[in-house]
């Protein structure tokens, strides 16, 4: 290791190490100037590290960064050719997908897909330990190669404690985590699909940059994720973010929770294909009487395909989901006064069929100069957010110690 100042032991200077990593991950290419600025470290002290990096292989020069007027500085980003790999791995109550990317978040091969029915396949947490290890033994990737694997689950969790209250509670003592770092062999690291979703848009996405920042996750449920002065928040136990469960619906149906009332019985896809399903048989002509009897794709996935189409029925049942959705954000725009909603997830397909109506609702029931202050954009991570955000957690948690 080369000479740094004494007051810096060893484990400082591998948690820089591991920080300017981090940064030039989410940035792909910066200055020493931006790195110093960016882990609020010396010029001198980054630009040793920097150096260390690029003996070690994870850094290399990429070239000059446009002209300021003085000299041009030379950038900096990870060196593709370092054998480093994340696992990420993106669960919704049907379907689990699994992808392997480099340092530089490009895909090795094509994202692996697998129909898990998490609320009623009592085997679930077996199969997807066996799809995980069946995949990284195809892609031929020694695991010491492999940083860690980052997973995105549905559910109400403690990310902390490695728990999903909701699914998975045949773990060995109720620990998720824990349960699939022992039987994989490689550390595995899981949070909430929403929230990794808000981390996806956060570090890549429409959020980057902005401060203040509600993330919605339009899916089989309706989660949240938010982001205030620039950084996720998860509150006091780490459960923040429940949006499915506002009370703003007028339907007696009982919500998955056990209560009744929640945004969730009208706005998830489970409630827009029972709808349309219901409307079709009161004499409602759609195309999704042809398209719910196709069984390789889900019926929400098909729902969405109509509606963006333009499908009348689906388009309607969409649009009235939508405006609840608007009323509930409503609701959150008045407390968080946000400077940004990003719709994300599944649904973020729906594009403007969606944001029109939940801007609707937004003018309709917020005060004026909230809702004008505050943007609606749809993601253009679409159907990679929660996988960039299972990559991103990795990063997050893993260390770039000095050989």
């Amino acid at each position: 290791m080369k000479h740094v100042s004494l007051n810096t032991t060893i484990k400082n200077y591998s948690k820089i190490r591991t920080e300017i990593i981090r940064q030039l991950y989410y940035s792909e290419m910066l200055t020493i100037t931006e790195l110093s600025a960016l882990s609020h470290k010396s010029i001198p002290l980054v630009t040793t590290i920097v150096n260390d990096l690029i003996t070690d292989g994870y850094v290399v020069e990429y070239g000059l960064a446009p002209s300021t007027g003085g000299r041009r500085a030379l950038t900096y980003l990870l060196n593709k050719e370092k054998p480093n790999y994340i696992v990420a791995v993106a669960m919704d109550q049907l379907v689990t997908k699994f992808v392997i990317y480099d340092l530089l978040n490009d895909k090795q091969d094509l994202v692996k897909m697998m129909p898990l029915d998490l609320a009623n396949d009592e085997d679930a947490l077996h199969k997807l330990i066996r799809f995980i290890e069946e995949n990284i033994a195809l892609s031929g990737i020694p695991e010491g190669q492999f940083l860690g694997i980052g997973i995105g689950m549905p559910g109400f969790m403690n990310a902390e404690q490695g728990i999903n209250h909701s699914f998975f509670k045949n773990a060995d003592g109720g620990n998720v985590r824990d349960h699939l770092t022992a039987a994989i062999g490689l550390p595995v690291y899981i949070d909430n699909d929403s929230s990794l979703i808000a981390m996806a848009e956060l570090k890549f996405g429409m959020a980057k940059g902005y401060k203040d920042v509600m993330v919605v996750n339009i899916g089989w449920g309706i989660g949240l994720g938010m982001i205030i002065n620039g950084i996720q928040f998860r509150g006091h136990s780490g459960y923040a973010g429940e949006f499915s469960h506002i009370p703003v619906s007028q339907s007696n149906k009982l919500c998955s929770c056990g209560k009744r009332g929640c945004l969730e019985v009208d706005t998830s896809l489970w409630a827009l294909v029972e709808r349309a399903e219901a409307e079709m048989a009161g004499g409602a002509e759609s195309s999704l009487k042809r398209l719910f009897t196709d069984e390789t794709k889900l019926r929400g996935d098909h729902f969405l395909d109509a509606a963006k189409a333009g499908d009348p029925l689906a388009v309607s049942v969409l649009s009235d989901a939508a405006f609840l959705i608007g009323k509930g954000l409503s609701t959150l725009i008045h407390i968080m006064n946000p400077n940004l909603i990003v719709l994300s997830g599944r649904g973020a397909i729906a594009g403007k069929i969606i944001t029109a109506p939940i801007q609707q609702a937004i003018n309709e029931f917020c005060i004026a100069r909230l809702a004008d202050q505050t943007e609606i954009k749809v993601s253009k991570l679409a159907h990679d957010s929660e996988l960039l955000g299972a990559a991103a957690l990795v990063i997050e948690n893993c260390e770039f110690e000095h050989p």
